[in-house]
Order: structure tokens, then C-alpha cells, then sequence
């Protein structure tokens, strides 16, 4: 009786701190949660450009890798400035080229999940737009932590 009664207690305390780390990360996740929600509405805005111009191109008749080339270079363009400005309060010019940096990797990592997908008969088009939210996932890890470090840490 009293094993079970200190295994009840153990299990309460265990339960008490886990919630208790809960609560510490809910209060980690919520500093970013405003600039987090700001970079879903400025990646909607930003995604329907960059969907819109690859879209253009597909239908076209440009192949896929060079739809996503022009939607990803117009899109780095007005993406740079939106999400500087918007979301990590930075209008530094000079990040550009760790901007472009996030977007080449990006490039190559749709690519090559347009061709997978492509491979596995799934359309372009429907490829193109279950790639983007993995994608904006992907981008605003990257431009957190390699471009606009300095704003957020």
C-alpha cells in the first residue's frame, strides 16, 4: 500500500513537471508567436505571387524546372522586402545575398520534390501545391536562423 501510494505520488510530481516544461515552452513559443503569425499572413500574400507566376509558366508550356526558376527568383524579390520588412523588422539590403543563399537551397530542395512527385504521376500543378507548405516551412527556418539572425536572437 504505501509502494503504490509513493508510486501515485511519483507519477503526480512527474505529471506536475512535465506540465510545467509544457508551460515553459508555451511561454518560448509564445515570444515568436506574433512574428510567427505575421509570416503566415506575409507568406500567404508571397506564396500566392510565387504559385501565381509558376502557374503562368506552366501553362506556358515552360517545363516545371524553369516555371519554379522564374517563381523563385520574382519571388526572392518581393519575398526579401515583405518578409525583411514585415515580419523580422529589417530593411538591410546587404542580407540580399543571404536571402538569395536561402533560396537556392530552397530551389533545389522543390525541385526536387516536383520531380518526385512528378515521377509518382501526381500533376504539376497539384505537386506544385502540395510543395507549399513543406516550402514555407523550410524558408522561414532557414531565413530565421542564417539571414535575419541578428533581429531574432
Amino acid at each position: 500500500m504505501i509502494f503504490q501510494n509513493i508510486n501515485f505520488l511519483n507519477r503526480g510530481v512527474s505529471s506536475l513537471i512535465r506540465h510545467m516544461e509544457y508551460f515553459k515552452l508555451l511561454t518560448l513559443l509564445d515570444f515568436n508567436y506574433r512574428r510567427f503569425i505575421k509570416f503566415l499572413v506575409i507568406g500567404t500574400v508571397n506564396t500566392m505571387f510565387g504559385y501565381s507566376i509558376y502557374a503562368i509558366f506552366l501553362f506556358l508550356h515552360f517545363h516545371y524546372s524553369i516555371a519554379a526558376l522564374f517563381s523563385t527568383i520574382l519571388g526572392v524579390l518581393f519575398n526579401f522586402k515583405t518578409t525583411g520588412r514585415f515580419v523580422f523588422y529589417n530593411r538591410n539590403n546587404k542580407l540580399i545575398m543571404r536571402f538569395i543563399t536561402v533560396y537556392i537551397v530552397t530551389y533545389f530542395v522543390n525541385i526536387a520534390a516536383l520531380g518526385t512527385l512528378n515521377y509518382l504521376a501526381v500533376d504539376l500543378y497539384t505537386a506544385g501545391f502540395v510543395m507549399l507548405f513543406p516550402m514555407a516551412l523550410i524558408s522561414y527556418t532557414l531565413n530565421r536562423k542564417f539571414v535575419f539572425k541578428e533581429v531574432t536572437s
